[in-house]
């Protein structure tokens, strides 16, 4: 059997999976040890038993490991939410291009709004003339 905490289709969107061989256990699972130390930190702040490992992966990765009981999943969760939200990093990472994304988009809209009320006057212009159209043009 592949190992569970490193599977090769695994995406990565959670960090968490049931324990492999324990049903009642939840294994958490983390690259960063700065999270893990957060992890750890919270977990013994909230009076949370658990296991701690490290487990080296299949791309030469350390990953470190805790195992939790599943009666405390939901604090656990929790807690493994605000590790995360402590520790995120911004999507677009440079400042001058996440505003040029924005700005350029703002423009990109603003075009695209003005386009649209340039036509319908356009349209409206023709519908009152009353004059038919040929192959798109209006017929003289």
């Amino acid at each position: 059997m592949d190992n569970p905490v490193d599977h090769i289709v695994d995406l990565g969107l959670v960090n968490y999976i049931k324990h492999p061989t324990n049903p009642n256990y939840i294994v958490f699972r983390f690259a960063d040890h700065h999270r893990a130390d957060s992890f750890e930190a919270m977990l013994i702040e909230k009076e949370i038993w658990f296991e701690k490992e490290k487990q080296e992966g299949r791309t030469n990765k350390v990953y470190i490991l805790f195992g939790v009981h599943k009666n405390d999943y939901n604090i656990t969760m929790r807690i493994n939410y605000d590790v995360e939200a402590r520790h995120k990093q911004r999507f677009i990472r440079p400042r001058g291009l996440r505003y040029g994304l924005i700005v350029g988009s703002i423009i990109i809209m603003t075009l695209a709004v003005l386009g649209y009320c340039n036509q319908q006057g356009k349209l409206n212009s023709i519908n009152n003339t009353n004059q038919p159209l040929i192959d798109g043009h209006l017929s003289e």
